[in-house]
């Protein structure tokens, strides 16, 4: 067959490729019989060496075990293929095409590759998808759309469940990536029934964080990670043991591994194990797509919760702020927040602040209210410490009684007294009778003022207005 005359006449980059079959379904050698010249051109610009006839297809393209499975399942399965990808490792966008040839060779089969690139995405080429592909993409960017007002975790929870249906998978999961505990934590996950995957097993592993920090590189620059078959399990076994022994010692057979990346960073990975592999191009051109989408949306709320917790969080002391506490109590008050009865509202001012940010500096003012913080928040570990003010404290203490709260406040004392710039003047409001919150604080704060005017009577010397 005179394969330059066939390459010869394309004007986008073209070659046909020769793919060497064995009788199980597996593949050997991948190579290159001949190339038209936009092929031969590319070749030495980007691999800085003529093309060469009949050579090894990583000599002129680039090596991905995805694009191998696209070139053994056109060439040795006759199926005529098209995917727009982005090569990550090249910064290029392909769109290409496989179409399957005839063959004289009992072992080898061949296939015509034509391609265009551009270092740019082209929002036609990544909706030109088949209409089964397109129709699952849309439901899922559909759902998402209600993860804006409806509860976000439910959201992608049928999401999740959706995808392990799409992929016919044991078990399906997003996990995100928490840089701040150096940890990957479970978002959300969908199960079937009768999976026999020991998924918790896979979490809970105490090398699940370094496992997963290694994804990127045995995604290679590429899409993703496909795991087929036997074959494709060998090869992960002699480029990550670790990896592999985590997927085969849980069940795992298969298993396709998406990155979820926004702005060029990798937010966490979508997977799905023990899926449908005779379905791998359909999921794969499926969760290309709604990656992108679920990534996005991923970023998105990550970015709100950031923003809550900036407009929560008082940035000096780490704890609650003013705008938080105004937010509880107001839920208190409309029924959203039942607290546990009996409970106490405790107000908690420190004396001498002004005096030390007078004498010793604001830095010194800083110091102190953090360490009062602190104070607060071991005695009353188990209540939120609310920042009301400059140098006021407010807490709620539930489900304790007045016994109780009284021996909490003379470990606040105690503690307070190994620093002696600290110095609580304290009022607290004990509700048993289920009285208003508003009238509870309003009583806490009065007798906290008249504990700070006591306090200011017997050392006068501190007194800061």
């Amino acid at each position: 067959m005179d394969f330059d005359r066939i390459v010869a006449d394309h004007k986008c980059r073209s070659c046909i490729i020769s793919v060497e079959k064995y009788q199980d379904g597996s593949y050997g050698n991948i190579r290159v019989v001949a190339a038209n010249k936009a092929h031969r051109d590319d070749s030495e610009k980007v691999f800085g060496r003529p093309f060469v006839p009949d050579s090894p297809y990583s000599d002129s393209l680039p090596q991905d075990k995805n694009f191998e499975d696209f070139m053994y399942r056109c060439a040795c399965l006759g199926q005529p293929l098209h995917t727009y990808v982005h090569v990550e490792r090249m910064g290029l966008w392909v769109n290409m095409f496989l179409l399957p040839l005839e063959s004289d060779k009992e072992n080898v089969g061949y296939c015509l590759y034509s391609c265009d690139i551009s270092p740019y995405a082209d929002a036609e080429q990544q909706a030109s998808l088949s209409a089964d592909t397109a129709t699952s993409a849309l439901e899922i960017c559909i759902k998402l759309q209600n993860a804006k007002k409806d509860d976000v975790h439910q959201v992608f929870q049928d999401i999740i469940e959706e995808i392990r249906k799409i992929c016919g998978a044991d078990h399906c999961c997003i996990f995100n990536h928490d840089m701040e505990k150096s940890k990957y934590i479970k978002f959300c996950e969908a199960t079937e029934h009768e999976s026999n995957i020991r998924s918790d097993e896979i979490y809970s592993n105490d090398s699940f964080y370094d496992i997963a920090e290694s994804f990127e590189a045995a995604i290679h620059g590429s899409s993703c990670l496909i795991i087929k078959d036997e074959r494709d399990l060998e090869w992960l076994e002699s480029e990550n043991k670790d990896f592999y022994l985590l997927l085969t010692d849980n069940g795992v057979k298969s298993a396709v591994l998406f990155p979820l990346k926004h702005n060029d960073q990798i937010l966490g990975y979508l997977w799905a194990l023990n899926y449908k592999t005779e379905d791998t191009v359909r999921i794969k051109e499926t969760l290309e797509l709604s990656t992108f989408f679920i990534a996005s949306e991923i970023a998105n709320y990550q970015l709100m919760k950031q923003l809550e917790i900036l407009s929560s969080i008082d940035l000096l002391t780490g704890c609650k702020n003013r705008n938080s506490m105004n937010n509880y109590v107001n839920d208190v008050i409309t029924g959203k927040v039942e607290l546990i009865v009996p409970y106490a509202v405790i107000f908690a001012d420190l004396n001498g602040l002004k005096r030390v940010n007078d004498e010793k500096g604001h830095s010194s003012g800083d110091r102190l209210l953090r360490t009062a913080s602190a104070i607060l928040s071991q005695i009353f570990y188990d209540c939120d410490v609310y920042r009301a003010g400059g140098d006021e404290f407010m807490l709620i203490a539930q489900g304790i009684d007045e016994a109780e709260l009284k021996t909490r406040l003379v470990q606040l004392d105690e503690k307070s007294a190994i620093d002696s710039d600290v110095n609580f003047a304290v009022g607290y409001y004990f509700v048993s009778n289920g009285e208003d919150i508003r009238m509870a604080m309003k009583n806490a704060d009065e007798k906290m003022y008249i504990n700070k005017k006591e306090f200011y009577n017997m050392h006068p010397e501190l007194k800061y207005r």
